[in-house]
């Protein structure tokens, strides 16, 4: 599978980007689009309510994914720099580790949040009119816990496998069977939310089943098998150690969307199903922007093993350039189109309102979404977990979360929602800065062990 990465060597630049990064947007943006269906849906049943009892339950079921990313970006970086030094049997005992701690881990937090459910819907802010709601959609899909670890994931390291396309496929079962099914159990059968979290429940499941069956059936050269685990050969320190920086900012994000949630619940139901689509308007921009850094990390990863120092920073180059371009088009999409997309979710005027205020709001920094994904995947792909760490903290929890309180208090619900684009622009500066000093580092200090490219990676830079 070392060889899948090499290809790409032989390819230009821009070929190589073009081939790894679009299954990677693609993924994000039919999970983008799985997103936005669960909330339509429900929107067609025309009760501001069970949406607002979606936007409670979504950051809640959202921790599951965060967690499966330790292991998926954490892998991948691992895998990626393991089959660039040559270490093949190595990026196998990364394989199982990340495999069995998913399933492991996934069991415990259904039991936990099954056991814990009522203090969790006091402490997220479900009202008397949501609280029914919101039980119902995370019973059904705390269910699914494993299977969202285990497709988030394998989402990841198969691209470090070179198997993008294969990777963008398991998300996009996973994300067609949960966009054909909510239709039918949402409307045609009239479950409401129940129906959603349904729909969700078995979609996740056959996109684990998907990944799963790629490495049941020999295909990969990753041994994944129960015999091949281990923590040893600092195996879970390596993967940890870039996985829980990776993790933290869709961790704290989930935490933030939380916090947000509950103190948006003292401007009542309306504003609480207002920010929800508005975070869903917003996630157009950032999600797809978020597949540009996924795609090139895989590739900066294994130039970073190799130690292919020009290779890398080309790289760079091309993929800040594709991030800047794209968020900057689909920002000025979402102000154009804004309320076509708001009254697809919502139709009761208060929470119209209120979702096309905040989401203009948030849209401010939707700009500098790529070049924030893509520097914090290249520190992911140089190892780099402190920097890492402290770049993908920033945004939704040193800068996020103490901004929700202190502007929340001066500027009440409006407060609240500027939160998110000053914890942005510090986070921004933050990245910046970060990578300048790591790849600085890592990649300058030993210039003269590099290696240099072949002579037909020079065309077309």
């Amino acid at each position: 599978m070392g060889q899948s990465l090499e290809k790409y060597d032989k390819m230009t630049v821009s070929q190589a980007i073009f081939r790894n990064a679009l299954p990677a947007v693609i993924a994000m943006l039919m999970t983008l689009i799985y997103n936005l269906a669960d909330t339509f849906f429900i929107g067609q049943t025309h009760d501001a309510y069970q949406v607002a009892a979606v936007s409670l339950a979504t950051p809640v079921f959202l921790v599951f994914m965060a967690i499966g990313t330790i292991f998926g970006a954490g892998g991948t970086s691992v895998i990626s720099r393991a089959y660039g030094e040559g270490k093949h049997e190595y990026a196998g005992k990364v394989g199982s580790f990340c495999m069995w701690s998913c399933i492991g881990i996934g069991i415990l937090l259904t039991i936990l949040m099954l056991v814990f459910m009522d203090p969790l819907l006091s402490w997220i802010g479900a009202s008397q009119q949501t609280w029914t709601y919101t039980k119902t959609y995370l019973t059904i899909v705390s269910f699914c816990g494993t299977f969202s670890l285990l497709s988030s994931c394998f989402s990841n390291i198969q691209r470090a496998e070179g198997q993008a396309t294969r990777a963008m496929m398991g998300q996009i079962i996973g994300n067609l069977t949960n966009m054909c099914l909510d239709p039918l159990f949402i409307s045609g059968f009239h479950w409401g939310v129940a129906g959603c979290a349904l729909a969700t429940f078995l979609g996740e499941t056959l996109g684990a089943v998907y990944y799963l069956q790629y490495y049941v059936r020999g295909k990969s050269a990753l041994d994944v098998r129960l015999k091949n685990f281990t923590v040893q050969d600092h195996v879970a320190s390596n993967v940890l150690a870039i996985g829980i920086p990776a993790s933290l900012g869709s961790l704290l994000m989930s935490v933030a969307q939380i916090i947000m949630n509950a103190k948006m619940a003292a401007y009542g139901d309306m504003a609480v199903a207002g920010i929800g689509v508005a975070m869903k308007i917003v996630m157009i921009t950032g999600m797809i922007s978020m597949g540009i850094g996924q795609g090139v990390q895989p590739l900066l990863g294994y130039c970073a093993g190799s130690k292919n120092t020009k290779r890398f920073h080309a790289y760079m180059r091309a993929a800040m350039l594709f991030a800047t371009a794209l968020g900057i088009g689909l920002t000025l999409l979402c102000y154009l189109f804004m309320n076509p997309l708001v009254s697809a979710f919502l139709s009761e005027p208060a929470a119209f309102d209120y979702a096309v205020e905040f989401a203009r709001i948030l849209l401010v920094t939707g700009p500098l979404f790529g070049i924030f994904y893509v520097m914090t995947n290249a520190l992911q792909a140089m190892g780099a977990a402190t920097a890492s760490l402290i770049a993908n903290v920033s945004r939704q929890g040193l800068v996020y979360i103490p901004m929700l309180f202190v502007l929340g208090s001066l500027f009440q619900a409006d407060g609240l929602v500027w939160a998110q684009p000053a914890a942005d622009i510090v986070s921004f500066l933050v990245s910046i800065v970060m990578y300048r000093v790591v790849s600085r580092k890592k990649l300058q200090e030993n210039t003269n062990e590099m290696v240099h490219e072949p002579s037909y990676a020079h065309t077309n830079r």
